[in-house]
């Protein structure tokens, strides 16, 4: 592949970069002509140990030594829209060279399982898996996204430029580029974060799901009108159902958003019904598909629900299939069934929404609600109570006050929200909304008070036709979670419950607030122990578990290479079902265009299908290996801990990082900490902007600190042989180390040097620093490389060009940062300037928020 990249991607951008050069606009010429001088300064400059602002006076003074502060800074915001651009048409050749690049027929993908299960007779093995198997790909609604949906547009039509070779097209392009702002003026609100994500729904989801769907299903030789499992490939989403942290997100926001996600679908579903109809031109056939086609417009358009439902529509074409193989000798019944197939596995809602909630919001309602209806005397009695009481208590109440008794406008639009569950279940079907997910989940308490809301308010004439989801995520909550789930199991009420939903528990799983709590390779084992004691668990109580991963897009937080995560778990881990967040830039790097889509689609079913076909050694780890990797994660975590206690730890965050910038990039909807108060709390802070901020600053901690010291600690206690013997025999462990491979080669320690002498956070930079070196050499030892992902060269190269291409705006990011710092002011032009780098910094790494 490294000569296909070279060829496809690497000498492509270089001819295509100089059209730039061309562009109609003001001092663009002198603008693209200076910045390779400028990389060339950066580079030796940073290779001399210069300082950002040293390189960046330097490069003045030599070319430029009779401009003013003004005219400098001026050019410098030139240099980042130019070096943003830059970005933008290199992931658009990327992604046009995605099929050349990558082997999409083979290790990872469906034609090649299907070839080994034929091969070792495991076909059969393989049909039956699929029957109950599922892949639950859940958008969310994390502000990670960069990119504004205007210039996500101008991507997708330069990549396909860029396929077809159309030169004049891809020039066009690139001067409509020059002329897009890439900054939102104002924060989208929840329902714009929601219409940002239907364009992949309907452009990609849409597209690639029925794609993979129908070719494994002919590759297996199942007709389509006989698949009875539509939820094999399913997409989540949490634009405006996700309530936690973001008081944005109101009940007419949630019904708003499903409105929206069945009006995408039901335009998707008449556009090629419309299309099947033009073949389908039969005597007894035609006045069905017009009945089906007028049924959808009138759902659609006319005011009416002529269809209220998918089984409505599935009725008339069920009986147009009839007619097709009785009069007409099945002729076209195979378009037919295609469309069928895509109407059962998007239904009327096209994708799941979950509703989110934090514990402590649940036990605030719960504490007013009783105080509502026992007075102040009820409330001192109950919080005082046991947890055990607590519980009593709670499921002993049959009814509600009413919202308009609730004094807290928030309580009372809780209860709004929950009431809003039934109104979009009965428009968009009960998969439109059939989870309420509670973050921060610490009790069995927590996970009833919110059954028991929902019981009363959606459920009090029969079952509760919703799955009540335990989030946990930090280190003592996941070891917390297998007692927990099994006093809920024993619980008679919650057992009736469970019963009522076919047995079947789904339990998330968050990295983010796991590694921020815990670090790298303690949140990584620590969610991997909590799924295995969590299944035991389950399995004892005859309960099928389902997890749900909050996996993001940097290693940092779950992400990196997702098909070797799942292979790797074993079979002590339930494997019924695969379910991941995916969010922000990671969409659209990862799920953004159908090739790409359909590729790590292929990817994740196929490792949950290969885990259960091919459990083997790699995948199922010995008692010695577990209590080698619990050994360095306890060394990991304990030099975690004295890292995030340091007492610079939150100082450096607040005063030196981007960090405060986060919230004015005006990405998301949602606010940047969940406190109100002025002052920054660790415990706060959100991990996505605690992770981009490291991101921004090229220092990546949470991706790779304490796993050096681990190691090193290893080695020091005679075990290094042993660590090396567990890379090369574990799949989970390879995986972990290469993930942080990831971490630590979109690091770059020397543009963050000066900090070294700095009196306030000199001490605080070298222990990142060293850290950085151990682990780099560390890893590179155990994993037998000469460099950091020679092993995967598509990513090493990819990487490498990205880092260079934005290796200026680095420079100028920490040239504003160290001017700012050394004259002891803040300044709003400087401020300006690292705010306008972040968008090319994080679009450039892809997955690093």
């Amino acid at each position: 592949m490294h000569n296909n990249y070279q060829t496809e991607v690497a000498k492509r951008f270089t001819i295509y970069n100089s059209l730039f050069l061309d562009l109609p606009f003001d001092n663009i010429y002198r603008t693209g002509t200076l910045l390779p001088i400028l990389t060339t300064s950066c580079q030796k400059g940073f290779e001399n140990k210069k300082t950002p602002k040293e390189i960046i006076d330097q490069f003045f003074d030599d070319l430029m030594p009779s401009t003013n502060v003004k005219e400098r800074q001026s050019l410098l915001f030139q240099f980042v829209q130019y070096v943003e651009r830059q970005v933008v048409l290199f992931d658009s050749i990327e992604d046009a060279a995605f099929e050349k690049i990558n082997d999409v027929k083979g290790k990872g993908s469906m034609n090649a399982l299907i070839s080994r299960a034929e091969s070792d007779k495991k076909k059969e093995a393989l049909i039956e898996k699929l029957k109950t198997f599922s892949i639950r790909l859940t958008l969310t609604a994390h502000p990670t996204q960069f990119y504004p949906g205007n210039v996500l547009a101008i991507i997708t039509d330069l990549e396909s430029a860029i396929r077809n070779n159309d030169l004049g097209n891809i020039d066009l392009l690139l001067r409509q580029l020059g002329k897009t702002a890439f900054i939102n003026k104002e924060k989208p609100s929840p329902y714009d974060e929601a219409v940002s994500l239907c364009w992949f729904l309907e452009n990609v989801f849409y597209k690639s799901i029925p794609d993979i769907l129908v070719r494994v299903l002919r590759k297996l030789d199942i007709p389509l009108n006989e698949w009875d499992n539509p939820n094999l490939l399913r997409v989540g989403f949490w634009p405006g159902g996700d309530r936690d942290g973001n008081p944005y997100v109101t009940h007419d926001i949630t019904e708003s958003v499903a409105s929206k996600l069945q009006e995408t679908i039901l335009k998707c579903l008449y556009r090629d019904l419309r299309k099947v109809r033009r073949r389908l031109t039969f005597k007894k056939v035609e006045p069905l598909m017009i009945e089906a086609e007028k049924g959808i417009y009138n759902t659609l358009y006319g005011g009416k629900k002529v269809f209220r439902s998918k089984e409505d529509l599935l009725k008339v074409l069920e009986e147009v299939r009839e007619m097709i193989n009785k009069h007409h000798e099945g002729l076209f019944v195979d378009l037919l069934d295609e469309f069928i197939l895509k109407v059962k596995v998007f239904g009327f809602y096209f994708a799941s929404m979950d509703m989110r909630q934090d514990s402590r919001k649940h036990e605030a309602l719960w504490k007013e609600i009783i105080q509502v209806l026992e007075g102040p005397e009820g409330l001192k009695k109950y919080e005082a109570a046991s947890e055990d009481e607590k519980i009593e208590k709670i499921l002993s109440i049959k009814e509600l006050p009413n919202t308009s008794d609730l004094n807290d406008e928030f309580h009372q639009e809780m209860l709004k929200s929950i009431a809003s569950i039934k109104d979009v279940q009965k428009n968009n079907g009960e998969e439109g909304l059939h989870r309420y997910i509670i973050s921060n989940s610490q009790s069995a308490l927590h996970i009833l008070q919110v059954y028991q809301l929902n019981k009363l308010i959606l459920g009090k004439e029969g079952d509760l036709k919703l799955d009540i989801v335990p989030l946990f995520e930090t280190i003592d909550d996941l070891a917390a979670a297998p007692g927990i789930m099994q006093q809920l199991y024993k619980n008679d009420i919650y057992k009736a419950h469970l019963k009522s939903r076919k047995g079947k528990q789904s339990i998330m799983l968050g990295f983010s607030d796991g590694t921020k709590d815990g670090g790298y390779i303690r949140a990584n084992w620590s969610i991997l122990r909590a799924k295995e004691e969590l299944t035991k668990v389950s399995r004892n109580n005859e309960v099928s578990v389902v997890f749900f991963d909050g996996r993001g897009g940097p290693p940092a937080r779950g992400g990196g290479n997702m098909h070797n995560f799942y292979a790797s778990l074993g079979d002590q881990v339930e494997n019924e079902e695969i379910q991941v967040t995916i969010q922000g830039q990671t969409i659209s790097a990862n799920y953004g265009k159908q090739v790409s889509c359909t590729y790590n689609l292929e990817q994740l079913l196929s490792a949950g299908l290969e885990n259960h076909l091919y459990p083997s050694v790699e995948n199922r780890l010995t008692d010695e290996q577990r209590e080698l990797i619990d050994e360095m994660a306890d060394i990991s975590y304990q030099s975690y801990k004295e890292f995030k206690s340091h007492p610079q730890f939150v100082p450096y965050l607040e005063k030196v990082t981007p960090l405060k910038f986060f919230g004015k990039t005006n990405i998301g909807s949602r606010p940047l900490k969940r406190s109100k108060g002025e002052g920054m709390k660790f415990e706060d802070l959100r991990a996505i902007p605690f992770v981009g901020s490291w991101a921004q600053m090229k220092q990546n901690i949470p991706g790779f600190y304490g796993v050096g010291k681990a190691i090193e600690e290893m080695e020091k206690k005679g075990k290094i042989e042993q660590v090396k013997k567990l890379y090369n025999d574990s799949l989970f462990f390879k995986s972990l180390l290469g993930n942080s491979m990831q971490s630590l080669a979109k690091s770059f320690y020397p543009s963050t040097a000066y900090l070294k002498d700095s009196d306030s956070y000199g001490d605080f930079w070298n222990l990142m620093y060293e850290e950085y070196k151990r682990s780099y050499d560390k890893i590179l030892e155990i994993s037998n490389l000469n460099e950091l992902l020679s092993d995967n060269s598509v990513s090493k190269e990819s990487i490498e060009i990205r880092e260079k291409i934005v290796l200026p705006l680095i420079t100028i990011q920490q040239y504003a940062i160290q001017t700012m710092l050394e004259n002891g002011k803040e300044d709003a032009v400087l401020q300006n300037l690292i705010l306008r780098t972040m968008f090319g910094i994080i679009n450039a790494a892809r997955n690093a928020a």
